[in-house]
């Protein structure tokens, strides 16, 4: 029997029963397989990819979605792979092309690495922003943070919904309220009595992700990480908007390394709603 044509299969979307598949893809382009991010990605938001006919996927993303439902405000793509084997054959223009198409009139962003530049700008979106992955084992500085945090409770949510919408500029209860289950634990800063920012710490292989992370100020992002760190001996991760040098170069006296740099870009929009100033580094690059 023939094998269809790359350009003749069909793009589909996932559910959680291809999490293995969706894995097994990271695993293929050497990336880790991340299955406890593709479980959240796959639940929060929508899954599209396309399968091969001797089995997997010859290729996969995420969107998420952010604001109204039926009238969304952004769309973040993200985990955009393809087959080591169906490399360079135009299968990710075509699968970026189908995303493009079935968000219409919706705004969207995501991280670009180097390799993945030119075809993202080759379809109209834009660099906006530049974000760094830093890396490695936190040592703290021994002094006491001038700000206090604890650990979030179930009474917190609705301040950390209202504070959370207005600094990324939109609506995203449906990821806010998924960290309790999916971080392995969620800080508040509090400064009399009124939540000034928050953040979580998730497992992700071998290391802990701190994000998403909202502040005040930096004083407020030092002490909320400060406080996530002192509960694992993992390495921790971070992915941090370039504009943020204060906290980039304190987490780098604190010993974590620079491992790499994003394009944060964007498509129908010139620049990311809500306030930068306090967005310090996204749940994660791959939603946003």
């Amino acid at each position: 029997m023939r094998t269809p044509s790359l350009a003749a299969l069909p793009v589909r979307c996932l559910t959680l029963r291809d999490l293995s598949a969706c894995a097994d893809l990271s695993e293929d382009r050497g990336w880790p397989r991340e299955e406890h991010k593709w479980s959240f990605l796959l639940t929060a938001g929508t899954g599209y990819g396309i399968d091969d006919p001797d089995g997997g996927l010859v290729a996969a993303c995420a969107v998420t979605e952010y604001g109204p439902r039926e009238r969304p405000g952004l769309g973040a793509i993200g985990m955009v792979l393809v087959a080591e084997r169906h490399a360079r054959q135009g299968v990710g223009r075509r699968l970026m092309r189908r995303i493009v198409s079935t968000m219409g009139t919706t705004p969207l962003t995501l991280h670009a690495t180097p390799n993945g530049l030119p075809l993202y700008e080759e379809l109209g979106f834009k660099v906006t922003a530049r974000a760094e992955m830093v890396r490695g084992n936190f040592t703290p500085d021994g002094t006491r943070p001038g700000i206090a945090t604890r650990a979030a409770t179930a009474a917190d949510l609705a301040e950390i919904l209202l504070l959370d919408g207005e600094v990324f500029g939109l609506d995203r209860t449906h990821i806010v309220t998924r960290l309790p289950a999916f971080a392995d634990r969620l800080c508040v800063a509090v400064e009399n009595d009124r939540i000034i920012g928050y953040a979580a710490i998730w497992p992700n292989m071998d290391t802990h992700v701190i994000g998403p992370l909202i502040a005040r100020d930096t004083e407020t992002a030092k002490a909320l990480v400060t406080a996530l760190a002192a509960h694992t001996d993992r390495p921790l991760r971070t992915d941090v908007d370039v504009r943020h040098e204060e906290l980039l170069t304190w987490l780098k006296e604190r010993g974590l390394v620079s491992v790499a740099f994003n394009a944060v870009m964007t498509y129908g929009i010139p620049e990311l709603p809500g306030d930068w100033s306090r967005r310090f580094a996204p749940v994660t690059v791959a939603a946003g």
